[in-house]
Formats: C-alpha cells, structure tokens, sequence
C-alpha cells in the first residue's frame, strides 16, 4: 500500500521524483534536497521534499480535483489537476505583506478577546530560542528514522508557485493555496527563503543564512501570525520573543497547524 500511494504522489506531481527510503541520519536527504537546489536555479525547477500519506493525498485532491477525485482505475486526473494549477498560477496574488499584517490584527484581536497580554504573554523575551538547521517535517520519533520521502522537481520559474502543484492547504487555520503563495512570494522576495519540505500539517522553509535581530522581531510576528500553533502549541513558556531569538540561528522555519 505504502508503494502505490508513492506511486500515485508522483502521477499526480508528473515531474521528476527521487523516492528516499527511510534512513537513521538525515544528512543525505538534506544534501540531496541542496543538489536539486542548485540544480534548479540553471534548470528551471524548484525541490521539495514530500512525506506522503492519506492525509496529504486527500487534501491535494480536495483543493485540486474535488468534483472527481480519482478515477474507478485509480489514476489522477491530469487534465483537472493541471487546469487547476494553470489557474492558481494565472491568478494575480494578494500582496503578501498586506496578507500577514492583515493576519497581525486579527491575532491580536482574538488576545485581547482572550484576555491576554499581548506584550508580556504573547510577544515575551528575546531570548531562549534554539537553532533549527535540520528539516523536521519527515522524522518518525517512533522508528527513529525518517519516513520515505519524495523528492520532487516541481517545474515553476518561482519557487512561492509549487503551491499550486501542492495545494496542501485550506483546512483549519492553514492558509489556502493563494494565501500560501502570496506569503511565499513575500518572504522569497524579502528573505530568499523558499518552500522546502511538506507533510500533511507541517510545512518547512529553507533560508542560506540565518536573518539578524532586527529582522527576526519583525518575522517572528509574521510567522506567529501565519501559524499560531508554531507558538501556541510548543508549551506554555514559548513565545514571539523565543521564536524570534530561534530565528536568528535557523536556516529552516517550521510551521505546524494542529
């Protein structure tokens, strides 16, 4: 079964796949994923790394082929899916940064309502962040190895477009597809930061340098904005603050909606 999902990702993705088995040491999928880095800005695609399941397989046909999600044969769709994607990449995206300050107020309309400090409670310190260098998304902590993993070449010209080849959003308070992609296309132009590994509810930037403080306090809040839980559900002592410290030390951003 394991297979024919991995096998049905990559008919769906129709572009060039690496399949990476589970392994005890990420080093190798990270050093693959940065080849296919380099080799995409001469070739005209962009990686992500992809960790396959049900979840994930149900929400890309939910958002790419909702009428007639798979045949009786089992096979994707291509001509729906691919006119979906044409028209998520033929859309005139929201502006980004007006996208992430809109998400800003209404974050700290909901503290308020809750009754919140938003200065003490949610901004906190800048301090006792940790450094995040190591993608996250594809680690079983049962096995203690990663789960098979798709490398996949996406043929975009942008790298905020291979969201509308994986239009993995849209449920709970995860973004949509043009949401994703507008916040992408902000944080690619302002930071070189570029969408770099998926699951099903977790979503993974990839950065060459981490950025300095000033920026960080400034990120830090788009990102919280961007994915609450980031903060929210990583204990009781996290903060804005903590994040924006860890962002100062990170060449990975991690996202996760519960």
């Amino acid at each position: 079964m394991e297979n024919q999902l991995i096998q049905q990702f990559m008919d769906y993705l129709d572009c060039y796949c690496e399949v990476l088995a589970p392994m005890p040491d990420d080093d190798e999928i990270k050093e693959r994923y940065l080849q296919k880095l380099e080799e995409g800005r001469k070739d005209g695609f962009f990686p992500i790394l992809i960790t396959p399941d049900d979840t994930l397989w149900e929400c890309l046909l939910m958002n790419s082929d909702s009428e007639n999600q798979l045949g009786a044969d089992e096979t994707v769709h291509h001509d729906t899916v691919n006119a979906y994607r044409k028209k998520a990449l033929d859309f005139t995206l929201p502006d980004g940064r007006q996208c992430v300050d809109g998400m800003i107020n209404e974050r700290k309309e909901e503290a308020e309502e809750d009754g919140f400090d938003w200065e003490e409670e949610v901004m906190g310190e800048f301090a006792g962040g940790e450094p995040l260098n190591q993608f996250l998304s594809y680690w079983n902590y049962e096995t203690r190895l990663t789960e098979p993993v798709i490398l996949a070449c996406i043929p975009v010209n942008h790298p905020w477009e291979i969201f509308a080849y994986l239009p993995f959003g849209g449920w709970n308070e995860c973004p949509d597809t043009l949401e994703l992609m507008a916040v992408a296309k902000h944080w690619y132009e302002a930071y070189g930061a570029i969408p770099a590994a998926l699951s099903h509810d977790q979503l993974e930037f990839y950065i060459e340098e981490a950025v300095d403080r000033e920026e960080a306090e400034k990120l830090a809040l788009e990102q919280y904005a961007f994915c609450p839980d980031r903060v929210d559900q990583c204990g009781e002592s996290c903060t804005i603050g903590e994040l924006a410290d860890c962002l100062t030390k990170s060449t990975i951003w991690y996202f996760w909606w519960d």
